[in-house]
């Protein structure tokens, strides 16, 4: 194991084991190393690697804290390196996204408040007859954020949110090619609405099912 890493995993040891909680400042770094049997420079790589991955802070001047650890935060090195996806790769993201989706949509109809409900419905109003490409996928990203948002669960989340990315462009390509594509899309987003505001989370995730399974059925024709 490299020096570097060796120093990471026995940074990760402490704040597993609890000897570090979130919030709290690292000791002096002289102090650090000689407790882990560290060299100062192995020390200051391992915390400059857990900074960018957001699970320690560097404070200039003010110290070293453990982040709060909170998912949505960690996730955002996820949304990072999934940004740098193949075009050939989609269909993966998108059979995730297949997975995940109905399970939060089932969620959502368990979990969101009425006044949730009332916003997603605003949402799915604001879509015009005829909207442009981008007002399209907009409107379509906002719609599943806040549906992953409603499902109550910060982890489910930060993961649906991180595979928007590597769809977007896909929407946009069907929004501009396939015909019928703002009505279908209208649709079905309106069944899963009246399915999570029937508190019916089975029909929710059948009708989350299907939006997502064809938008990557007609990706696969077309590819």
């Amino acid at each position: 194991m490299a020096v570097t890493d060796e120093a990471i995993e026995k940074i990760k040891g402490m704040i597993v084991a609890g000897d570090l909680r979130p919030g709290d400042r690292l000791p002096r770094e002289a102090d650090l190393a000689e407790r882990l049997g560290l060299s100062r420079n192995s020390l200051r790589e391992a915390v400059k690697a857990l900074s960018l991955i957001r699970v320690l802070d560097v404070r200039q001047g003010d110290g070293t804290y453990v982040t709060s650890l909170a998912p949505g935060l960690l996730l955002d090195a996820l949304s990072f390196v999934v940004d740098f996806h193949r075009d050939d790769t989609v269909l993966e993201f998108f059979e995730v996204r297949r997975i995940l989706e109905p399970a939060a949509s089932a969620l959502a109809a368990r979990r969101m408040t009425d006044a949730d409900i009332a916003s997603l419905r605003a949402i799915h109003a604001a879509l015009g007859d005829a909207p442009t490409i981008d007002e399209l996928v907009a409107n379509d990203l906002e719609f599943h954020r806040r549906i992953a948002a409603g499902a109550g669960n910060g982890v489910l989340c930060s993961l649906i949110d991180s595979l928007s990315g590597p769809t977007t462009r896909a929407r946009i390509w069907r929004g501009l090619t396939q015909e019928g594509a703002v009505d279908k899309t209208r649709e079905q987003h309106g069944a899963i609405i009246e399915a999570i505001a029937a508190r019916e989370p089975e029909l929710a995730r059948s009708w989350a099912t299907v939006h997502v399974a064809g938008v990557e059925d007609w990706l696969r024709r077309a590819l």
